[in-house]
């Protein structure tokens, strides 16, 4: 999944860039609203953590510009905490409100709980096939069994499985799984696919020539 992290305190932005990143998602960062609203247009992203108080152009501003054309789930994270403000970020458009001081554990629940319900999903674990997913943990088991995959090969089942009956395209994994500095090449989605049929079986993911990819219900 990826994240825009739209902060611009350097302390809080470092850290929590670094713990979302330890968690498996590619973020990508901006320090004003200016600079993350323009992130947030023109890329295609899982969730994006607001703060308010922001210079150049604040997180009200940047949420209200952002909901003429995108419905991205927006967490806020602000030091403004008044009812009265969770009320108007709600109203305006937001997904989730946290006020700051805030624990990262609580966080990050709250990033995996609107990207959840932003895909139609009301549980944490979804089954697919013989396997079990678990958006909470981050794992993949079968029969209570956890199997061994890779970060990036978690990820990419998990985007697919968070987009059951689509065909998802090589492009829109790409954009996802990877944050704007990765330099990778396109290719690396087919070898990971591949690789993830060698442990999981080859009808785990379907390959639908020119389109794209799909994965078992």
């Amino acid at each position: 999944m990826r994240v825009l992290l739209i902060e611009d305190h350097p302390t809080i932005r470092d850290s929590v860039a670094r713990a979302l990143r330890d968690s498996n998602y590619a973020v990508d960062v901006a320090s004003d609203g200016r600079d993350g609203l323009w992130k947030a247009e023109d890329a295609e992203y899982d969730a994006i953590i607001l703060d308010l108080m922001l210079p150049v152009m604040d997180g009200w501003q940047v949420l209200k510009k952002l909901r003429e054309t995108r419905s991205t789930p927006v967490l806020m994270l602000t030091a403004l905490d008044s009812v009265q403000d969770k009320i108007r970020g709600l109203d305006e458009g937001a997904d989730d409100y946290l006020p700051k001081p805030f624990e990262m554990d609580e966080l990050e629940a709250r990033l995996r709980a609107i990207i959840r319900r932003s895909s139609g999903e009301s549980k944490p674990q979804i089954t697919l096939g013989s396997y079990q997913l678990d958006l909470n943990q981050k794992a993949l088991t079968k029969d209570g069994e956890p199997i061994a995959i890779t970060a990036l090969e978690y990820a990419l089942i998990e985007y697919l499985a968070l987009n059951r009956g689509k065909v998802v395209t090589r492009t829109a994994l790409y954009d996802h799984l990877f944050d704007e500095d990765n330099a990778s090449f396109s290719n690396t989605i087919d070898v990971r696919v591949s690789r993830i049929r060698s442990k999981l079986g080859k009808d785990f993911i379907t390959t639908h020539r020119g389109m794209g990819f799909s994965i078992a219900n």
